[in-house]
């Protein structure tokens, strides 16, 4: 196959000097963590890519005129093959198997194959693209061909051909209309025009014409690399753009049910269970004594899409032995107006009686069908509703990259654009072919794949409407395996990149090369580098300014919370139907690439657990350091500090009104201070804070180990066996748990496994609270930090205006008619009273919503960002 070579000469001598691909074996034994050198391969590196956005008013003239202003200008030659007319047909056969080849050097495309009769006149309407570099000299002339064929049994005759020089093809920007295409007069191979009675014969229609990757024509285009594949091959390597479906959460509350009747006639009614389906979900409730009248109140979540497809499927079931239920009704409810209303504005939902029909279950050899007999006097109450004042997420809340509710009346405009420019990579093991796949909201766009290259340029553009700044773009790179292994391979990962966008400065170009960083069993494999360009435009500063005061999630989420467990449920299922959706586009979007994209990461990781801990304990250790400090002072270990705290303390006791104006103070001066230290790119992976270099590889082999369903026992958990896909489950205590307590013998390797992975759920829980208390403790940390660069001058300048009027405020009034105008007590208490005051006299809209100091210190970033 033949390797593209379109590569700018400046890129192409960056990527000559890849750092070598190889697999990195790190020391096995314990010990103090090497220092990380400022020129370690694992780094950041800023590159001074010649991108039409940095270069500068002086070069504007070099700027390609349209958005693609973020990538290097690659140039391409066009070639559309409409259609021909008066074709001669061949002197034996009648008919015609006609194509037509698009030559340029060694590079070729060719049309699809059109099957005509006597005297037909053929259409294709295909684009071919050929970048410059593709170019070969035909003496001092640059020169391709466009050549019609016939396909015949044993040979393929040349009908006619174009040649074209290309010092004659016009360039096209991207603001320019589609070109129109114009009729060519064929010729035979030694120049000569087709003829016959002294008449012209044989035309064809073409629009040729240079443009570059921000053509319209560029995603559809049939590139000269991939002549070679298959159509279907051939599309699954486009760029395309995909959208998520809409999500919206589900809620069925489960109250009563009346009149009952038992499974089978003359027996009393044994224990009930309300089973609730929506498609592949299944909720179940608790049972209920042997009662015609069971009462549950029960909460329940599900996802659905729009448009909705499934019915909601409610099933009551009598528990008649261990792990047996009998039906004993069902309904089917549509999910659609007016059966299920729409809730907005978190208001109450009316219930609602349904009639439960009559379920026979039949087994006819090892089939199971169920078999309506009727309507019965039995009924169920429900309440049910569509929530859409919920955002439903599909991925980490730490990495989301959407944070509004599903109700578009809900939804705030934006406060910026979004540009990523995805560059190039550099450093591969060997020739692949590469794609990227980058996500931000509901949209998803995939570059075209490069084939059998070892370095890849994409040179591809990008833009998002961002509506929060507490947001991360996601960027995966992936091996396409469908076009080496054949149909049905699983494309390879990579790596991913994620950038916060919080921590961009506004105008600002970024680019930088983002290590792609792999685990393996045998260490940490630093595969490749992806270049991206990345910038933020801001469109309105209130806004942005406003959003840090909101919540980080809609309303809803804090007034009506969703317990951890069944949120972890929803984004798995979430997680699943934007999944499936996005595999049946065309082409499709494979799954394994949806789910690394999504994957939350919160499976039990020792090493990750290792790097909570040392996160957690660092921050403790500034306490620590402060009660050895005010231990040395009190035993005077250094006199002259132990006097100046003494004159501090006799100040500040004779006159507390200057406390809080020195407490700001100091926190300015701290700013001050590291301001000139503050980061200028964003968070890299440290592979100190991941405690990668001193990770073991039976470690690592446990991490990437990852826990199927299979390993756990069927209901385990209490619900129904879906849920034993979610790892979080199981806070009360089970039989089989008493009984790994109370055994002390030894158990088969099966159940040891069981158990095993039990305890590992049960560790990911503790390496997720202790990894939550470090990201607290970090976000304080990094408010003087200068670590978003919003938020740091923002609060440094309310302190200095809080510093200045609380010290004019508290001594500007002597001599007047009142010494003091307001004691600092009664400030204090005033505020005390503020924050502590009843419900009745708070507002209604915001009795049970956060504050503004908490919605403030949930968006400020932590180190989570960067952990391998």
């Amino acid at each position: 196959m033949p390797r593209a070579a379109s590569t700018s000469p400046r890129l192409a001598m960056v990527a000559s000097q890849p750092p070598p691909g190889q697999t990195v074996d790190f020391p096995r034994h314990a010990g103090p963590a090497p220092a990380q050198s400022p020129g370690s391969v694992y780094d950041l590196v800023e590159t001074k890519a010649p991108l039409p956005a940095k270069l500068g008013p002086r070069s504007a003239a070099a700027k390609i005129p349209c958005t693609f202003d973020m990538v290097e200008p690659m140039s391409y030659l066009y070639v559309t093959v409409v259609k021909a007319r008066d074709l001669p047909t061949m002197e034996i056969t009648d008919s015609v198997d006609l194509y037509v080849e698009v030559k340029m050097g060694k590079f070729r495309g060719l049309t699809l194959m059109r099957h005509l009769e006597k005297n037909a006149s053929p259409e294709w309407r295909q684009t071919f693209a050929f970048s410059r570099d593709h170019l070969v000299y035909r003496g001092d002339v640059r020169q391709f061909e466009v050549i019609v064929r016939d396909k015949e049994m044993l040979r393929e005759d040349s009908i006619g051909l174009v040649v074209f020089d290309m010092s004659d093809v016009p360039s096209r920007l991207p603001s320019d209309s589609e070109l129109a295409p114009q009729w060519y007069q064929l010729s035979d191979a030694h120049g000569n025009r087709l003829s016959r009675g002294g008449h012209g014969l044989g035309e064809i229609m073409l629009a040729i014409w240079l443009g570059t990757q921000a053509d319209d024509a560029f995603p559809e285009a049939w590139h000269a690399d991939a002549h070679s594949l298959s159509l279907e091959e051939l599309t699954s390597t486009r760029c395309k753009v995909y959208y998520s479906p809409k999500l919206i959460y589900l809620k069925v509350s489960v109250i009563t049910a009346q009149d009952l009747v038992a499974s089978e006639t003359g027996r009393p009614l044994e224990d009930t269970i309300a089973k609730i389906q929506m498609g592949n979900q299944i909720w179940r409730t608790s049972p209920r004594g042997g009662t015609a009248n069971p009462v549950w109140e029960e909460d329940l979540m599900f996802v659905v899409r729009k448009p909705f497809v499934d019915p909601l499927v409610v099933t009551v079931e009598e528990r008649v032995a261990d792990r047996r239920d009998e039906p004993i009704g069902r309904v089917i409810i549509p999910v659609e107006w007016p059966h299920l209303p729409r809730n907005d504005l978190a208001r109450s939902v009316p219930t609602k009686w349904f009639s439960l029909s009559r379920v026979v279950t039949t087994e006819a050899s090892e089939d199971v069908a169920t078999v309506d007999e009727g309507t019965l006097a039995s009924k169920i109450q429900l309440k049910m509703s569509l929530e859409t004042a919920y955002h439903v997420l599909d991925e980490s809340s730490d990495y989301s990259s959407d944070l509004q509710p599903a109700a578009k009346k809900l939804r705030k405009s934006a406060i910026g654009i979004l540009e990523v420019g995805i560059l190039s990579a550099r450093g591969l093991g060997g020739i692949k072919n590469l794609y990227c796949v980058a996500k931000y909201g509901a949209k998803w766009v995939r570059t075209r794949t490069l084939l059998a290259t070892a370095a890849p340029q994409w040179n591809e553009q990008y833009a998002w409407e961002v509506f929060d700044l507490s947001t991360v773009i996601t960027i995966v790179v992936f091996d396409n395996a469908n076009l080496h292994h054949g149909h049905g391979g699983k494309d390879q990962r990579i790596g991913k990149v994620r950038v916060r966008l919080s921590t961009l400065e506004a105008g600002r170009v970024h680019t930088h090369h983002y290590p792609l960083l792999a685990l393996s069993p045998s260490g940490l494999m630093k595969t490749r580098e992806l270049q991206l360009a990345v910038r933020f435009t801001c469109k309105s500063w209130s806004k942005m300014l406003v959003q840090y005061g909101r919540p980080l999630l809609p309303k809803m989420h804090y007034t009506n919370p969703i317990s951890v467990p069944q949120l972890d449920y929803l984004q798995f299922q979430a997680m699943q139907i934007v999944a499936n959706q996005l595999e049946q586009s065309d082409p499709p979007l494979p799954r394994e690439v949806v789910e690394y994209m999504l994957d939350p990461d919160s499976q039990f990781s020792h090493r990750r657990s290792k790097a909570n801990y040392y996160r957690l304990t660092s921050l403790i250790s500034v306490t620590v350091a402060a009660g050895k400090w005010f231990d040395d002072t009190c035993k005077w270990k250094n006199p002259s500090n132990t006097i100046l705290i003494y004159v501090v303390f006799i100040t500040l006791v004779w006159n507390p009104r200057i406390i809080l104006p020195l407490v700001l103070m100091y926190m300015i001066m701290i700013g001050v201070w590291n301001y000139p230290w503050r980061p200028r790119r964003p968070p890299r992976i440290d592979m100190m804070l991941s405690q990668v270099e001193l990770a073991l590889p039976d470690e690592l082999e446990e991490e990437l180990d990852t826990l199927r369903p299979s390993n756990i026992l069927p209901g385990e958990l209490g619900v129904d066996s879906v849920l034993n896909l979610v790892l979080w489950y199981a806070d009360p205590a089970h039989a089989n748990e008493l009984n790994e307590e109370l055994d002390t013998s030894t158990k088969p390797d099966g159940i040891v496994r069981k158990r095993y992975d039990r305890l590992r759920r049960m560790a990911a829980k503790t390496q997720r609270v202790v990894g939550d208390l470090a990201m607290k403790a970090e976000r304080a940390e990094s408010l003087l930090r200068w670590r978003d660069p919003w938020v740091t001058p923002i609060f440094t300048t309310l302190s200095l205006v809080m510093a200045v009027v609380l010290y004019f405020f508290f001594f500007f009034c002597e001599g007047a008619v009142v010494l003091y105008l307001t004691p600092f007590w009664l400030v204090a208490m005033m505020m005390g009273l503020y924050f502590f005051r009843p419900p009745q006299i708070r507002s209604s809209t915001n009795r049970r919503n956060t504050n503004l100091l908490f919605n403030v210190y949930t968006r400020l970033p932590s180190k989570d960002d960067m952990l391998l």
